[in-house]
C-alpha cells in the first residue's frame, strides 16, 4: 500500500516508483555511514525496504527507508533531508510520519543507528538504549565493504 501525507508545497510517499535514485545515491555515496556505497546496492536496499521519500513540489530532497519484516521489528536507515533543504522542519515531518505510518504499526521494536540528530528521533519516542535489551544487542560489522565491492 501506498501512503501519502502534503503540506504546503512538501509531500512524503512510499511510493517507490516516485524515487529519485540519482539524488539518492549522490548523498548516500557522500555520507559517513554509506561512503562509496552502489548505485546497484542502493536500488536493492530500496527493493527491500518501506521507502519514504521527501520531495518539495516535485523535486526529491529527502530519503529514509525502514528494513521491515512488517510484523515485529523495524530498522530505520539512510534518513537525509539534503543541505539546501535543512531548517524547514521536513527533518521532523519525516519522522513523523514514519512513526504514523499504519504499515508498521504494532511492531515491539524499532531501531536506528546515528551519530546526530539524536533529538530529532528523540521527540518522536526513539531513546537511547542502555536497558538490559541493549546489553543482548550483537553485530556482525564488515568494514570497508562499499570500498571492496568497486575494486
Amino acid at each position: 500500500m501506498i501512503y501519502e501525507w502534503s503540506r504546503d508545497d512538501d509531500f512524503i510517499s512510499t511510493d517507490p516508483q516516485k524515487l529519485d535514485l540519482d539524488v539518492i545515491h549522490t548523498f548516500l555515496s557522500a555520507s559517513y555511514w554509506a561512503k562509496g556505497i552502489s548505485r546497484e546496492i542502493i536500488q536493492k536496499s530500496i527493493e527491500h525496504s518501506l521507502v519514504f521519500g521527501v520531495y518539495h513540489i516535485n523535486r526529491q530532497v529527502g530519503f529514509a527507508r525502514m528494513i521491515t519484516d512488517y510484523a515485529t521489528f523495524s530498522y530505520l536507515a539512510d534518513v537525509f533531508i539534503l543541505e539546501e533543504m535543512r531548517g524547514r522542519g521536513l527533518g521532523s515531518w519525516l519522522i513523523e510520519c514514519i512513526v504514523q505510518c499504519p504499515e508498521i504499526q504494532g511492531q515491539r521494536l524499532w531501531a536506528l543507528f546515528t551519530r546526530d540528530a539524536h533529538w530529532l528521533y528523540e521527540k518522536n519516542g526513539f531513546i537511547k538504549d542502555d536497558t538490559e535489551r541493549a546489553k543482548r544487542l550483537m553485530t556482525h560489522p564488515f568494514s570497508n565493504v562499499y570500498k571492496q565491492a568497486h575494486e
